[in-house]
């Protein structure tokens, strides 16, 4: 019975699954960044070729392809790894590019001198 309590415990920490292995927050973000991109551009398109109202008819079904290709990739991307995994990957990278190019604006942590926890020895 222990053993199902640290089970159901471990899987409340993470967001789960809700759509072809998007959770929550990542549907809405793959949302968000296709309907920022094909919405203009589908109304562009059928703007030029006379068509307005059918360029939101292509938009949502591109919309809807960006949604299930984007699952599938996640899907294959979360395949046999941790939590968070791509997460993590996509900020070190984020960092050691930036190390890279020498930017002033990474979040490496440049201190030389003694760390300490903040205690004294019995004082």
């Amino acid at each position: 019975m222990n053993d199902s309590a640290e089970i159901l415990a471990d899987r409340l920490n993470n967001e789960p699954p809700i759509f072809r292995g998007l959770s929550n927050s990542e549907l809405g973000m793959v949302l968000k960044v296709g309907a920022l991109f094909w919405v203009p551009v589908c109304l562009t398109i059928a703007t030029i070729l006379g068509k307005t109202m059918m360029g939101m008819g292509a938009a949502m079904l591109m919309l809807l392809l960006t949604i299930l290709v984007s699952g599938s990739l996640f899907q294959r991307i979360k395949r046999g790894r941790p939590d968070y995994y791509y997460q993590h990957y996509l900020m070190l990278r984020d960092v050691f590019l930036r190390v890279k190019t020498n930017t002033k604006n990474n979040r490496i942590i440049r201190y030389s001198g003694t760390w300490g926890v903040g205690r004294t020895d019995g004082e």
